[in-house]
């Protein structure tokens, strides 16, 4: 474990510290409550910090209560070291966030008993984080390409649209559907149809910059949203993914599929608040061009709010093939 010692008798610090790293534990010493509470400031978090209870600046209770406000940070283990043996002053020092103590003088076997119990403490609390990030990452993840799901990826949509209005930057979508992708299902079976869905977002991801974000947004549709992109670079961007999909057979039991993606991308500029539907309708009108003009093809569009009604793509993919 990463232990803290604080101490301000150097035989006592001596002794703690050398043993610890006998023990095979990482150790960061501080002689008073001040320097050690900067080092926690720093970002080093400990899993175990045994303090003293009388110390130069912060004493032992007054740090125990600094590090249990710290609400951004996982648990610290504290054991208070003093010589206080008195029913009252234990109680104060349990009140003040410790979770154990050791009375001065005391037997190295003691303290080396007092961490397995924090080490049992500590291993909890990583089993129960772990549980939580599974937890979280398979509420926000399609089951089955591993990207972002319909709620997710509308999330991260909201969140970019209203970062984009605080920095003043341009914002594009990429609204994508796989081109008579029924036809897979029902001539290959759903096992080949999901594999398809797999690779597909499998390219699609490989196609993007580290802080874009792509989803599944329906059954074969994906929403990819793309930060500080003005149109060129969306374009630009979807025509890679399309190449991505198009140019290389999915291959599924010995049998080469052919798959195309068609694809809306709206650019959003504008100052003024817009409303994600919108937005998403946008791109959607985008790809009802492309599904009506060829399909395997790009269609963008700019968003205006005022005239969001009338559909007049503003580029069509040159390599535009009928399915």
């Amino acid at each position: 474990m990463r232990i803290l010692v604080v101490d301000d008798d150097p035989l006592t610090l001596h002794m703690v510290v050398y043993r610890l790293r006998q023990w095979g534990h990482e150790v960061i010493s501080c002689t008073d409550g001040d320097s050690a509470w900067k080092v926690l400031e720093g970002g080093t978090v400990p899993n175990v910090a045994i303090l003293d209870w009388m110390m130069p600046g912060l004493d032992g209770p007054e740090l125990c209560q600094k590090i249990r406000s710290k609400k951004d940070c996982p648990y610290v283990y504290i054991v208070l070291l003093t010589g206080r043996n008195n029913p009252e002053d234990l109680i104060a020092g349990l009140d003040a966030g410790a979770d154990d103590y050791l009375t001065k003088p005391f037997h190295l076997g003691e303290l080396e008993a007092r961490l397995r119990a924090g080490k049992r403490i500590v291993d909890l609390q990583n089993e129960l984080i772990s549980a939580r990030e599974t937890l979280r990452i398979q509420a926000m993840q399609d089951p089955l390409t591993q990207i972002l799901n319909h709620g997710a990826i509308l999330d991260s949509l909201l969140s970019q649209i209203n970062r984009a209005q605080r920095e003043h930057q341009p914002l594009s979508l990429i609204l994508a559907d796989l081109d008579a992708f029924k036809t897979v299902n029902d001539t290959y079976g759903h096992v080949a149809g999901d594999q398809v869905l797999i690779e597909v977002a499998r390219r699609m991801r490989n196609c993007l910059r580290s802080y874009d974000s792509i989803g599944r947004y329906g059954g074969e549709e994906f929403l990819v949203v793309l930060p500080n992109s003005d149109a060129s670079q969306a374009i630009g961007l979807a025509e890679r993914i399309r190449l991505a999909i198009s140019s290389e057979a999915f291959r599924f039991h010995n049998v080469d599929l052919t798959v195309t993606l068609s694809q809306g991308v709206t650019t959003w500029s504008d100052p003024d608040s817009i409303p994600i539907e919108r937005l998403i309708q946008s791109a959607d009108r985008a790809l009802y061009g492309v599904k009506h003009s060829g399909r395997n093809a790009v269609h963008h569009v700019d968003f205006k709010l005022e005239d969001e009604e009338e559909f007049s793509p503003m580029f069509v993919s040159p390599f535009s093939t009928e399915s």
